[in-house]
């Protein structure tokens, strides 16, 4: 079966470059040159993986993709774009995406990542496997399976990487994960790339445990992570 791309840009050279090649790859494209309709594109058109330009007409790839992660965490998101400084990456995997490719790009690097991503995706992780299916953390309940951290506050809904990472930190509560072995499990590899992702997916998840909470992770320098359940 044919993977889906759902696939915005609004320069219709590059546009349909990246098109027709996808499409000799055997890949199913469907093309936007706006997220407008957005809704009706990830329901009716179910994509496996959305390409988001980030410079957009009327609303920008980092809006469009919390938009469509709040409809489908779990959807994998690459951002193409110009863009290289350090709060744009932060911005990007913040906004729900999970890998980010500065143009000018090249069409084998694009369908490397995509892969890359789509295998991941469907990849069970370990850390997911050996937990129930709820996790009590304090006040807090996890759902792995779900995808979700339900809180004091309302229900978060967690992106495939986020539960990936919490999953693995909940199997080593009150004791030492590994930094390598986190990489390697949830990236497939420890590049300094994925790196600095983790760095930003585990500020995102500390974000959710409210101080006072009992809940903590604690970086150990040149090692890997704590995580404290008091």
């Amino acid at each position: 079966m044919k993977k889906k791309v759902l696939y915005i840009e609004d320069e219709p050279y590059l546009a349909r470059i990246v098109k027709d090649t996808l499409e000799l790859k055997g890949y199913e494209v469907l093309h936007k040159k706006d997220g407008t309709r957005i809704h009706e594109c990830i329901s009716t058109f179910t994509p496996d993986i959305c390409l988001l330009d980030v410079m957009l007409p009327d609303i920008d790839g980092f809006t469009l993709g919390n938009h469509i992660h709040n409809i489908n965490p779990h959807l994998p998101i690459i951002f193409l774009t110009a863009k290289t400084q350090t709060d744009d990456l932060v911005k990007g995997f913040a906004s729900g995406g999970t890998d980010y490719l500065k143009k000018p790009f090249s069409m084998e690097e694009l369908i490397v990542r995509m892969e890359n991503q789509l295998k991941l995706t469907h990849r069970e992780s370990s850390g997911i496997q050996s937990l129930p299916d709820e996790v009590a953390l304090n006040q807090y309940k996890f759902y792995p399976g779900r995808f979700e951290l339900h809180t004091p506050d309302g229900i978060i809904k967690l992106s495939n990487k986020e539960s990936q990472i919490l999953a693995l930190l909940c199997s080593h509560t009150n004791s030492s994960l590994d930094r390598r072995i986190l990489l390697k499990t949830v990236w497939g590899d420890d590049s300094f790339f994925n790196s600095r992702n983790l760095d930003v997916y585990i500020r995102k998840i500390r974000g959710y445990f409210a101080e006072g909470s009992g809940i903590e992770i604690v970086t150990l320098k040149g090692k890997g992570y704590h995580f404290v359940v008091a």
